[in-house]
């Protein structure tokens, strides 16, 4: 599985962005799929997850009520949709996927990354 994530860029606060990630080779139809990001100077932290079956999703308590994970089997995409983003939201995300149909919030768990991309929002 490679996945390539695409959307970022610079938007001011209160603005939205929408990431996509792109999954090519063996299909991950039933695979769990996360977003994590990487802040300068931070270390990677969770972002959101969504089961392989796409009914169960999790979100950090940061982003929570603000961005929404959810994927589509059939273009073996996911997506992230980022509302009223703040300055702290600034970082590289990465989505990722594990071969298992339960999501985690645990970066190790995950068996293949993108390459990431870089949101910056300016206050």
């Amino acid at each position: 599985v490679q996945l390539q994530a695409s959307g970022g860029g610079l938007v001011q606060a209160g603005d939205s962005l929408r990431l996509s990630c792109a999954a090519s080779g063996r299909a991950f139809s039933n695979y769990a799929l996360g977003w994590f990001r990487q802040a300068p100077g931070k270390e990677r932290e969770f972002v959101a997850a969504i089961s392989g079956t796409g009914l169960s999703t999790y979100y950090a308590g940061s982003v929570k009520g603000r961005f929404t994970i959810s994927k589509d089997k059939a273009k073996n995409t996911v997506s992230l949709q980022m509302d009223s983003l703040k300055p702290e939201d600034t970082a590289v995300y990465y989505c990722a996927a594990r071969a298992k149909l339960s999501s985690s919030t645990d970066g190790p768990s995950y068996d293949y990354w993108g390459p990431g991309t870089l949101v910056t929002v300016s206050s």
